[in-house]
């Protein structure tokens, strides 16, 4: 579906609920645009399921610039297409549970798991960021398996600080800041998400694929001094 955003933009959607398939296919369809190189095209970006393109109307249609969109979206089936190239796989040091994070038991009580069974299932699951939203650089990241399809919390919780990892509907959200949340808090690293000062200040890109590996308190609090918390990545081949 292609429909206006405003003066100045178009959003593609793949899905109206997120998916595997409809995930792929927005971050997938968002290197497509930016490969045709239009010009009069100023910014993209992808959320869940969707490819936001703002151009500049001014010197570009909305009809011209949905003509180029259709042609685009109908040359081949997005939803089974490959992932980008250039995308990273993340380990980022995680404590689970802990007063540091201090809902891992009732969030492994909503899954049917053990304290202990939530950590390990969490820690082995490879996730992939499919969006950044809310903060500079947060990343949502999905899906777990259909046991973490637990609800989102009745109230939120007051506050919950930056690099906390939450839980709720199949997928996690590392926090960017701290900020209140209706996520259960089942996870504590180091990382700093934003870093307006690096070359690259956003430090996750949509399409990386994170595994949150479990350490202790004492070593997170030694990687407090890197800024990357120490998380560490590889190039996926």
């Amino acid at each position: 579906m292609i429909r206006t955003g405003g003066v100045d933009g178009l959003l593609v959607s793949f899905g109206d609920r997120l998916s595997e398939p409809a995930n792929r296919a927005a971050l997938a369809f968002r290197v497509a645009v930016e490969a045709e190189g239009w010009d009069a095209i100023e910014e993209t970006s992808s959320t869940l399921v969707s490819c936001f393109i703002r151009f500049d109307p001014l010197r570009l249609t909305h009809d011209v610039l949905k003509a180029k969109v259709e042609t685009l979206a109908k040359g081949r089936n997005w939803f089974d297409v490959a992932l980008p190239t250039g995308r990273r796989f993340w380990r980022i040091p995680t404590v689970y549970g802990t007063e540091m994070a201090p809902q891992l038991a009732q969030a492994a009580a909503a899954a049917g798991m053990s304290e202990a069974e939530a950590a390990t299932s969490l820690s082995d699951a490879r996730v992939r960021v499919q969006a950044l939203g809310f903060a500079p650089g947060q990343p949502y990241l999905g899906e777990l398996p259909q046991a973490w399809d637990i609800p989102r919390q009745s109230q939120l919780t007051d506050r919950v600080p930056q690099g906390a990892l939450v839980v709720a509907i199949r997928q996690l959200v590392l926090f960017g800041v701290s900020a209140p949340t209706g996520w259960q808090h089942v996870g504590q690293t180091a990382i700093n998400l934003f870093q307006p000062k690096a070359d690259e200040p956003i430090l996750l890109r949509p399409g990386d694929e994170v595994q949150f590996v479990a350490t202790d308190a004492a070593s997170l609090n030694n990687m407090r001094s890197d800024p990357n918390g120490g998380a560490t990545f590889e190039t996926i081949k």
